[in-house]
């Protein structure tokens, strides 16, 4: 035998060891998909009987019928309108002035004449020491009193 035909034959050897395998993986899965209602269960008639009942289902017939697909020049039609639509939606988009007019810096000192103009509510407006302190004061009023004497 030539290297190419043993090539050959180790990877149809593991092809087949693969498949083997696989094959012994998903048959002993096969106990786990039918299992069986413990009958010493108080609930047990009541869980048999919701598993009969149920058992057929689903049927091909609750299935909703497939529609037929749309045919080509339908399709055709609806990818000319969607090309047509999205050209219009950039002609839109590019009369947009997206550029802020004027300097940029006057336009950040608006920017930051109106934040400082916006009123800041009071909890934002403590620092992390009186935020610490409050803490602290919370802590002492949830600590327990010391025991009393009861001699």
């Amino acid at each position: 035998m030539t290297t190419p035909e043993m090539n050959a034959l180790n990877r149809k050897n593991a092809a087949l060891c693969v498949v083997l395998t696989g094959a012994g993986l998903l048959s002993a899965c096969g106990t786990a998909f039918a299992p069986k209602t413990d009958m010493t269960s108080p609930v047990a008639p009541q869980v048999q009987a919701l598993v009969e009942a149920n058992r057929d289902y689903p049927r091909w017939e609750d299935f909703p019928r497939g529609e037929p697909a749309p045919e080509p020049t339908q399709i055709a039609v609806q990818v000319n309108t969607l090309r047509v639509s999205a050209g219009a939606l950039n002609g839109e988009a590019a009369r947009i002035d997206w550029q802020t007019t004027g300097d940029a810096s006057t336009f950040a000192r608006e920017v930051r004449d109106r934040v400082a103009a916006t009123p800041v509510s009071p909890v934002t407006a403590q620092t992390q020491a009186e935020i610490e302190a409050r803490l602290r004061a919370a802590r002492e009023r949830g600590r327990a009193p010391p025991p009393i004497n009861r001699q």
